[in-house]
């Protein structure tokens, strides 16, 4: 089928799975924020999205939209260098106008899928997989005690520092990527190109500093967050 063994429409999967992601990066970004106004609010949205049937098929689309995107990326990237041949030896000046997160989407995709390893150890694995396994307090607190488990994360240096390198990453590459992939769906004529890479870097800033605001704050000053004031148990590496 043309769509699994053409450049374009590897490409079309490639981009289709991308907005996808980024859309559920918007949601959880926003999500995220909430928790540094409400412990309470902040709980109940991770109990809404706990082990219920709706959440686990959701994780279970959503992982499959990042092996799908992982997987392409992977296929076009050496497809390209393939394509290119012995010329990919050769020793030439990059194009002005090439951007430094297109020449380097494969190395920030990698950083990307490493930060969501950790990211997903920290919190989905002691939080709906704890649920799931009928463990709900595997991680020291109660799965759907969110707040608790972003304290406990963002207490440890390490994973601020590890966690801010992930969203470096992630910035550059939804900054070159959401724009692209409007491109390849064709809705980026001539006028439009300028428009969505200026939205393109606008939306990128704002879902990773939800992000990041989450990270720093609860770095910084974890006991004056979410309305509450307690001792934060720090994360035993």
């Amino acid at each position: 089928m043309w769509l699994f063994k053409s450049s374009i429409g590897r490409k079309l999967i490639m981009s289709i799975s991308g907005i996808a992601l980024v859309l559920f990066l918007t949601f959880h970004g926003c999500m995220n924020v909430v928790a540094i106004f409400s412990k309470d609010a902040y709980n109940q949205i991770c109990s809404l999205l706990g082990s219920n049937w709706y959440a686990i098929l959701a994780t279970a689309g959503l992982g499959a939209l990042v092996a799908i995107h992982f997987i392409y990326a992977f296929i076009l990237t050496f497809q390209n260098r393939k394509a290119r041949g012995n010329n990919k030896y050769a020793v030439t000046d990059k194009p002005a106008k090439v951007e430094w997160a297109s020449q380097n989407m494969l190395v920030l995709g990698i950083i990307i899928v490493l930060g969501l390893l950790l990211h997903l150890f920290n919190f989905w694995y002691n939080m709906m997989f704890a649920e799931i396994i009928g463990q709900p307090t595997m991680g020291g607190y109660e799965a759907t005690d969110g707040f608790s488990y972003i304290q406990q994360t963002f207490s440890n240096p390490v994973f601020v520092t590890l966690y801010v390198i992930w969203l470096i990453a992630l910035w550059f590459h939804l900054t070159h990527g959401i724009w692209s992939s409007f491109q390849t769906l064709g809705v980026s004529g001539h006028v439009w190109f300028n428009r969505w890479k200026n939205i393109s870097y606008a939306w990128a800033t704002v879902v990773i500093l939800c992000f990041l605001a989450v990270a720093l704050a609860f770095a910084i000053c974890p006991d004056s967050l979410g309305n509450i004031s307690g001792k934060v148990v720090p994360f035993a590496m």
